[in-house]
């Protein structure tokens, strides 16, 4: 496996810091200067936990990590340091994750409804797996990619899921054995079944019940003769330790339900899909206060220190909702400012509301926000700013696009290290090295081989 990221492209951290650390250093050099442009600092060893984490408690599931979520090229080329996959939707992310070395077989192109142009632009790079749900898509490919590897995806019960999936794409049970006869006489290889739940998903029986139907699915497809090897169960996964179930909670619903109905000697490759999961909590974001304007309240009586209080503040920030906060409309995101500088404990609070640097009505970030007195040049810190924020940002109206910092403890990156020699190691004998086949210890924070002991640690 090719080297893709090198330390320049990132600061290097020691264990123990916080994203907090680097931005508070940016905001010390950048508030020198007149240039207090928004920024991100991304944590990577963050992504590199999460991807522990998650073949910890899913060790049958392979991820593909689904690049519309948080296209940031960093994110990518980590996630391809760890023999990650990759979910990708369009002929751009294609591009975007094959650029840095990504092979055809760690890809699938999980949408349903393709452009014809971009079939053919997969068939020409190689990319053979790739999701449908109707009979349109079928006779397309049929076309276009005689050697697509095709992934029915079913339609499933989203309705827990705050962003819900199945009323776009999924095809209903009934319609499946109709599919399967067409891409038969059509001599269109379908090799498994895929579905997604819908993010933020707090139901884990979701995921059961999806799984069951994606069984009944597999016996349909072989009354045709095909032979199914995969499974993709999609995402969904929580990115937050805020949300209202945990990662380990999913997993533990999810790991009995594919025992029961593709058990482990079934030969069933079982992918998924998480997006939000890897980056949600990875990034933070620094905006600045460029303006404010305070609009006073009805008041009665004398011009005291009291009826001072009886104002609200409108700040002005130089990112919004057509830049960074574009979750707010399409992730259903609430996000909350964090004050840079602690206020002082009798400081008076006022009824505060936050707004991009747009000129549209619309670039809200928050109201009614209870807030101490702010002033132009000013910062405010955002967490857990990582899924669907930068990949959706936008340069409207001529403002630019927030600029990331990347950052990597020590320990991430010795791990990312070691376990891109145990594929290289590996690659020769055609195996698969994962830190489970390498024996490699896998704890909540990092997994390091068991006679490791890392240097320069602070």
């Amino acid at each position: 496996m090719p080297e893709y990221i090198q330390e320049s492209d990132f600061t290097m951290v020691e264990e123990g810091f916080v994203a907090r650390d680097l931005m508070e250093e940016i905001i010390n050099e950048v508030s020198q200067t007149e240039d207090r442009d928004a920024f991100f600092v991304a944590d990577l060893g963050d992504v590199v936990k999460k991807h522990l984490r998650f073949l910890k408690s899913l060790p049958r599931v392979k991820p593909f990590y689904a690049v519309k979520c948080n296209s940031s090229r960093g994110v990518v080329q980590i996630l391809a340091e760890l023999g990650a996959g990759f979910d990708c939707a369009s002929k751009a992310e294609i591009e975007l994750v094959q650029g840095i070395g990504v092979k055809p077989e760690n890809i699938i192109y999980a949408n349903p409804c393709k452009q014809i142009s971009q079939i053919k632009f997969a068939a020409k790079n190689g990319v053979q797996m790739m999701t449908f749900d109707n009979e349109v898509e079928l006779c397309k490919v049929s076309r276009s990619h005689p050697n697509a590897k095709m992934v029915l995806r079913i339609a499933t019960d989203d309705s827990k899921s705050s962003a819900r999936l199945s009323v776009k794409f999924g095809a209903p049970l009934k319609t499946c054995r109709r599919l399967l006869e067409m891409a038969k006489n059509l001599g269109v290889d379908v090799i498994g079944v895929s579905f997604h739940v819908g993010s933020g998903c707090s139901d884990p029986q979701a995921y059961v019940q999806s799984i069951a139907d994606a069984r009944l699915v597999f016996e349909m497809a072989s009354e045709f003769g095909f032979i199914m090897k995969l499974l993709d169960i999609g995402g969904g996964f929580p990115g937050t330790e805020d949300s209202k179930i945990r990662f380990e909670e999913i997993a533990a619903v999810i790991n009995p339900a594919l025992d029961l109905y593709f058990p482990e000697d079934s030969s069933v490759e079982i992918i998924a899909e998480p997006g939000r999961y890897y980056v949600a909590s990875a990034f933070s974001l620094a905006v600045n206060i460029i303006a404010k304007k305070e609009v006073h309240l009805e008041q009665s009586g004398s011009d005291n220190e009291e009826n001072s209080l009886n104002k609200s503040i409108m700040y002005y920030v130089n990112d919004g909702v057509y830049g960074s906060f574009n979750c707010i409309f399409f992730d259903h995101a609430h996000p909350t400012p964090i004050l840079y500088k602690k206020p002082s404990p009798d400081q008076p609070v006022f009824s505060s509301s936050l707004w991009g640097p747009t000129c549209d009505g619309l670039d809200r970030i928050a109201e009614h926000v209870e807030l101490p007195e702010l002033h132009v040049g000013d910062w405010l810190l955002f967490d857990n700013m990582g899924a669907y924020t930068v990949a959706a940002s936008s340069n409207f109206n001529g403002f630019q696009l927030s600029r990331i910092h990347y950052a990597m403890p020590r320990m991430a990156w010795e791990a990312v290290q070691l376990l891109q020699r145990g594929f290289q190691q590996t690659e020769e004998k055609e195996t698969i090295c994962t830190p489970m086949s390498c024996g490699w210890e896998i704890s909540d924070s990092l997994c390091f081989p068991p006679s490791f002991t890392p240097t320069g640690i602070i």
